[in-house]
Protein backbone atom coordinates (compact mmCIF):
# COMPACT_ATOMS: atom_id res chain seq x y z
CA UNK A 1 0.00 0.00 0.00
CA UNK A 2 1.26 3.85 -0.76
CA UNK A 3 1.34 6.43 1.09
CA UNK A 4 -0.47 9.73 0.92
CA UNK A 5 0.74 13.10 1.84
CA UNK A 6 -2.19 15.66 2.05
CA UNK A 7 -1.81 19.52 2.35
CA UNK A 8 -3.06 22.46 1.21
CA UNK A 9 0.12 24.76 0.90
CA UNK A 10 3.62 24.59 0.19
CA UNK A 11 6.01 27.42 1.57
CA UNK A 12 9.13 28.60 0.46
CA UNK A 13 11.81 29.58 2.56
CA UNK A 14 10.66 33.14 3.26
CA UNK A 15 7.17 31.35 4.83
CA UNK A 16 5.54 32.41 1.08
CA UNK A 17 3.12 30.43 -0.38
CA UNK A 18 4.18 28.90 -3.58
CA UNK A 19 1.52 26.46 -4.16
CA UNK A 20 -1.67 26.14 -2.56
CA UNK A 21 -4.71 23.76 -2.49
CA UNK A 22 -8.46 24.32 -2.16
CA UNK A 23 -9.26 21.02 -0.80
CA UNK A 24 -11.53 20.09 -3.97
CA UNK A 25 -9.33 19.72 -6.07
CA UNK A 26 -8.16 22.65 -7.71
CA UNK A 27 -4.26 23.29 -7.35
CA UNK A 28 -2.89 26.95 -8.19
CA UNK A 29 0.57 28.34 -7.90
CA UNK A 30 1.63 31.49 -7.06
CA UNK A 31 5.74 30.68 -8.21
CA UNK A 32 6.65 33.29 -10.88
CA UNK A 33 7.21 30.96 -13.40
CA UNK A 34 11.29 31.13 -13.80
CA UNK A 35 11.95 30.16 -17.46
CA UNK A 36 8.18 30.65 -18.47
CA UNK A 37 8.20 32.26 -22.06
CA UNK A 38 6.19 36.29 -21.27
CA UNK A 39 5.97 37.95 -24.57
CA UNK A 40 7.74 37.32 -27.96
CA UNK A 41 8.16 39.95 -30.81
CA UNK A 42 8.88 38.66 -34.19
CA UNK A 43 10.27 41.30 -36.80
CA UNK A 44 11.48 40.29 -41.03
CA UNK A 45 13.08 42.30 -42.85
CA UNK A 46 13.29 41.51 -46.92
CA UNK A 47 15.05 44.68 -48.56
CA UNK A 48 18.61 43.87 -49.87
CA UNK A 49 20.61 45.78 -47.91
CA UNK A 50 24.36 46.01 -49.24
CA UNK A 51 27.54 48.04 -47.95
CA UNK A 52 31.31 48.15 -49.00
CA UNK A 53 31.76 50.22 -46.55
CA UNK A 54 34.49 48.88 -43.36
CA UNK A 55 32.13 50.81 -40.66
CA UNK A 56 29.05 49.53 -39.09
CA UNK A 57 25.40 50.80 -40.28
CA UNK A 58 22.30 49.92 -39.40
CA UNK A 59 20.62 46.98 -41.65
CA UNK A 60 17.11 47.53 -41.32
CA UNK A 61 16.68 44.64 -39.14
CA UNK A 62 15.27 45.70 -35.71
CA UNK A 63 12.79 44.58 -33.05
CA UNK A 64 11.17 46.37 -30.01
CA UNK A 65 10.26 44.44 -26.57
CA UNK A 66 9.55 45.93 -22.93
CA UNK A 67 10.22 43.65 -20.31
CA UNK A 68 7.45 43.05 -17.68
CA UNK A 69 10.35 43.22 -15.02
CA UNK A 70 13.93 44.50 -14.50
CA UNK A 71 14.74 40.74 -13.76
CA UNK A 72 13.92 38.97 -16.81
CA UNK A 73 15.74 38.25 -19.89
CA UNK A 74 15.52 38.07 -23.67
CA UNK A 75 16.11 35.64 -25.58
CA UNK A 76 17.22 37.07 -29.09
CA UNK A 77 16.88 35.05 -32.28
CA UNK A 78 18.40 36.41 -35.24
CA UNK A 79 18.43 35.03 -39.03
CA UNK A 80 20.32 36.89 -41.55
CA UNK A 81 19.59 34.99 -45.04
CA UNK A 82 20.09 35.67 -48.39
CA UNK A 83 23.88 37.02 -47.06
CA UNK A 84 26.17 38.21 -50.41
CA UNK A 85 29.90 38.82 -51.06
CA UNK A 86 31.13 39.70 -54.30
CA UNK A 87 34.79 38.61 -53.72
CA UNK A 88 37.06 36.35 -51.54
CA UNK A 89 38.76 38.60 -49.39
CA UNK A 90 35.75 40.60 -48.64
CA UNK A 91 32.46 39.40 -46.55
CA UNK A 92 29.86 40.47 -44.57
CA UNK A 93 30.36 41.52 -40.38
CA UNK A 94 27.56 41.84 -38.43
CA UNK A 95 26.79 43.01 -34.97
CA UNK A 96 23.45 43.25 -32.66
CA UNK A 97 22.89 46.20 -30.44
CA UNK A 98 20.47 46.40 -27.49
CA UNK A 99 20.01 50.33 -27.70
CA UNK A 100 23.04 51.99 -28.29
CA UNK A 101 25.21 48.84 -26.56
CA UNK A 102 27.37 46.08 -28.16
CA UNK A 103 25.59 42.62 -27.06
CA UNK A 104 26.84 40.29 -29.95
CA UNK A 105 29.98 41.19 -32.45
CA UNK A 106 30.96 39.75 -35.57
CA UNK A 107 28.58 36.84 -36.14
CA UNK A 108 28.30 35.82 -40.40
CA UNK A 109 31.52 36.56 -40.81
CA UNK A 110 32.51 34.19 -44.60
CA UNK A 111 29.37 33.21 -44.53
CA UNK A 112 27.60 32.51 -48.50
CA UNK A 113 29.48 30.71 -50.91
CA UNK A 114 32.05 31.84 -53.75
CA UNK A 115 31.66 30.66 -57.07
CA UNK A 116 34.80 31.21 -59.64
CA UNK A 117 34.30 32.27 -62.98
CA UNK A 118 37.73 32.80 -64.34
CA UNK A 119 41.40 32.64 -63.88
CA UNK A 120 42.73 34.97 -61.86
CA UNK A 121 42.48 35.77 -58.21
CA UNK A 122 39.48 38.99 -58.87
CA UNK A 123 37.24 36.21 -61.28
CA UNK A 124 34.59 35.37 -58.67
CA UNK A 125 31.13 35.59 -58.83
CA UNK A 126 28.51 36.37 -56.14
CA UNK A 127 28.34 33.93 -53.64
CA UNK A 128 24.83 33.53 -51.45
CA UNK A 129 24.59 32.10 -47.69
CA UNK A 130 23.09 32.24 -44.22
CA UNK A 131 24.10 32.79 -40.73
CA UNK A 132 22.05 32.79 -37.48
CA UNK A 133 22.62 33.56 -33.95
CA UNK A 134 21.27 33.18 -30.34
CA UNK A 135 21.79 34.84 -27.26
CA UNK A 136 20.18 35.37 -23.77
CA UNK A 137 20.13 38.87 -22.96
CA UNK A 138 19.61 40.73 -19.46
CA UNK A 139 18.50 44.05 -20.05
CA UNK A 140 17.58 45.42 -16.63
CA UNK A 141 14.79 47.14 -17.84
CA UNK A 142 11.28 47.89 -17.90
CA UNK A 143 11.72 50.20 -20.82
CA UNK A 144 11.02 49.75 -24.55
CA UNK A 145 14.36 47.83 -25.16
CA UNK A 146 15.53 48.16 -29.16
CA UNK A 147 17.40 45.36 -30.66
CA UNK A 148 18.91 45.93 -34.01
CA UNK A 149 21.32 44.29 -36.18
CA UNK A 150 24.49 46.38 -38.16
CA UNK A 151 26.01 45.83 -40.87
CA UNK A 152 29.64 46.32 -42.63
CA UNK A 153 32.24 44.76 -45.15
CA UNK A 154 35.33 43.44 -43.81
CA UNK A 155 37.26 45.17 -46.88
CA UNK A 156 36.12 47.92 -49.15
CA UNK A 157 37.22 46.07 -51.79
CA UNK A 158 33.73 45.20 -52.61
CA UNK A 159 30.46 45.40 -50.89
CA UNK A 160 28.53 42.32 -48.88
CA UNK A 161 24.79 42.59 -47.54
CA UNK A 162 21.70 40.67 -46.25
CA UNK A 163 18.45 39.87 -48.05
CA UNK A 164 19.61 39.29 -51.81
CA UNK A 165 17.76 37.29 -53.86
CA UNK A 166 14.45 37.92 -52.34
CA UNK A 167 15.23 36.39 -49.00
CA UNK A 168 13.98 37.79 -45.85
CA UNK A 169 16.07 37.66 -42.64
CA UNK A 170 14.25 37.63 -39.08
CA UNK A 171 14.78 38.28 -35.70
CA UNK A 172 12.47 36.96 -32.84
CA UNK A 173 12.75 38.48 -29.04
CA UNK A 174 11.35 36.44 -25.99
CA UNK A 175 10.77 37.92 -22.89
CA UNK A 176 11.78 35.09 -20.37
CA UNK A 177 10.77 35.31 -16.59
CA UNK A 178 13.63 34.93 -13.84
Amino acid sequence: MGSIIKVNEYKDFGNNAIITSDGAGTVTSTAPGIGKIIQVINATFSTSTTSSSTSFADSGLTASITPSSASNKVLVQIALNGIERRDTLNWLIANVLRDTTEIISDFAGRAGYIQKYGSSDSDYHTGVGAAAVTYLDSPASTSSTTYKVQIKANAGSASAGICSVNSTSMITLMEVAS
